[in-house]
């Protein structure tokens, strides 16, 4: 890994199980767990990186998270369905659904059209 231009969103989690279920939905699968310390390294197949970290308390207000990550996927129609959704073209250009992971952190997903 070549980490000098490589930008990870930590995503704190109520409920890593749940979480990690939902990402792997998205293509992510665990490259490392740490159990003890509540963190979870997730890949997908073309590189990208999502960290799980269990919340200290305050970090997640139910209804008010402010957390938000984009993922760039070229399968952007087939994610969309695979979570009920169905992708639209934005006038920025983009191809592109959202929607809110189990502990309410905005997920966005498009790739240019």
């Amino acid at each position: 890994m070549d980490p000098q231009h490589l930008l990870v969103p930590i995503i704190p989690c109520n409920d890593l199980d749940e979480s990690q279920a939902f990402y792997e939905r998205l293509g992510f699968e665990a490259e490392s767990i740490y159990p003890v310390e509540g963190y979870r390294l997730l890949r997908d197949s073309l590189g990208a990186r999502v960290h799980l970290t269990r919340t200290v308390p305050g970090w997640i207000v139910p209804e008010r998270n402010p957390y938000g990550i984009y993922f760039y996927a070229e399968n952007v129609d087939v994610l969309a369905a695979r979570f009920g959704h169905e992708a639209q073209d934005k006038p920025w250009g983009l191809r592109e659904f959202a929607l809110s992971d189990p502990s309410g952190t905005l997920v966005r997903i498009g790739w240019p059209r």
